[in-house]
């Protein structure tokens, strides 16, 4: 943080102290050491209508080299002192620390207020209400403000039309390990807003060298991913409901071809046309207000991703840029064990049908279907067993009569011949 007031250091480092006293005394020590200076002043207006005045401090020159290292970067890496900002008030930059403040929820610690050097018996300072804060997503040192995203150029000479994001999380191998942050306090018209991310997504497709990684892949690390990094955008400023819906809809209107998926749609005749969102080379695009992320933290259910219906949604499902063919394959899979039981269901009632339509076998009594061995036989006749064993006797009957026909006919003969009969060749 460059630019910060004690109550935002304060919230920032030590939420548990009693007031931002402790933190003013810090800042007057590192101001007498040439660290930081107040270069200004800005204002702030409580929820009980009160207008509060603070001193805006800023690192100096010194100040960046002191904080480089620690944080184990170049100081060229640290940027400017921002002192120009503060004295006009830093606005912005002031949401800034708010909004980063809120994503990084510091955990309340209990601590001892300072104690005025006095003779006056010290006064026993009041108890202080510790509030339990949501998860955060820190710690402090995993953000990095006014990082220059060249589209071209490089990052300490960007071109013209690079920008500059607000914030950049990094911690790798973390549930969210890279997040880009915009704070919008509504003094731009949308269309401004939504070129910043149109040059988001012109910056994160840039090479390194031709045929190379991608630039930003060079600067953090992130999973492998057919999706780009993912851009929140917290808005700050107070108005109603319908009116911050409206423009972070509009918002969403002017640059949905950076992340709007392409719809991958199902064919099969059989089924309704179900199908899912491929974010293939799209920049995830998350948003809330600054309020609600305050009270319920960034891990709770306030993001709306563009696209999507729901409007509180948690951050880890947010950025899931696989809930769509999830879905759709969890429809996909119901769809086919829907199938399965009706296919099951209409077997049974087929077959409780034959059976209802069956017959015992006058002859043996086993049941006779009307499809039986495809021929459809009259209804009340015999199996099919017993026809071919009616068949089969039929056939023999036929064959013994032949058999005995001819018998007959030759014991005729015979008789007809007298003796001569049973000479050999006479029949």
């Amino acid at each position: 943080m460059k630019i910060a007031t004690a109550a935002q250091l304060r919230d920032l480092t030590c939420p548990g102290t009693a007031s931002a006293a402790t933190v003013r005394g810090g800042c007057k020590d590192l101001e007498a050491a040439g660290m930081v200076i107040s270069a200004g002043r800005t204002s702030r207006v409580e929820e009980d209508g009160r207008r509060i005045t603070e001193k805006l401090w800023s690192l100096t020159t010194l100040g960046l080299e002191a904080a480089a290292v620690p944080l184990e970067r170049p100081v060229r890496e640290m940027g400017g002192t921002a002192r120009s900002a503060a004295a006009s008030g830093a606005r912005h930059a002031v949401k800034v620390t708010d909004t980063i403040a809120a994503f990084v929820q510091a955990p309340v610690e209990e601590t001892e207020a300072p104690v005025a050097a006095t003779r006056a018996r010290p006064r026993t300072a009041p108890a202080v209400q510790l509030r339990e804060r949501p998860a955060g997503l820190g710690p402090l040192a995993a953000w990095t403000t006014e990082v220059t995203l060249p589209v071209g150029g490089t990052f300490g000479a960007p071109v013209k039309g690079s920008l500059r994001a607000d914030a950049v999380f990094a911690l790798p191998d973390t549930a969210v390990p890279l997040l880009f942050l915009e704070v919008d306090n509504g003094t731009e018209p949308p269309s401004v807003l939504a070129d910043k991310i149109r040059r988001y997504r012109k910056f994160f497709v840039r090479t390194a060298t031709t045929g190379g990684p991608v630039l930003w892949r060079t600067v953090w690390e992130a999973p492998v991913s057919r999706v780009h990094p993912p851009v929140a955008i917290v808005f700050t400023k107070r108005m109603g409901t319908e009116a911050m819906q409206t423009r972070m809809r509009r918002v969403a209107e002017l640059c949905q071809d950076e992340w709007l998926g392409m719809r991958k749609v199902d064919y099969d005749p059989k089924v309704s046309r179900d199908g899912y969102f491929d974010y293939q080379g799209r920049v995830p695009v998350v948003v809330t207000h600054l309020d609600r992320l305050a009270e319920l933290g960034p891990h709770g259910p306030i993001w709306w991703r563009y696209g999507r219906k729901a409007r509180e949604e948690t951050l880890a499902v947010a950025l899931d840029s696989t809930v769509s063919e999830r879905g759709f394959r969890a429809r996909e899979a119901q769809r086919k064990r829907e199938a399965e039981v009706l296919e099951a269901a209409e077997q049974l009632e087929a077959e409780q049908r034959r059976e209802a339509s069956a017959w015992p076998c006058p002859s043996c009594g086993k049941p006779v279907y009307p499809d039986d061995w495809g021929t459809r036989p009259d209804p009340g006749s015999t199996c099919y067993d017993c026809q071919r064993a009616d068949a089969e006797r039929a056939r023999q009957q036929r064959a013994d009569g032949e058999a005995a026909a001819e018998q007959a006919e030759y014991e005729r003969q015979r008789r007809a011949d007298g003796w001569l009969g049973w000479l050999p060749g006479r029949h």
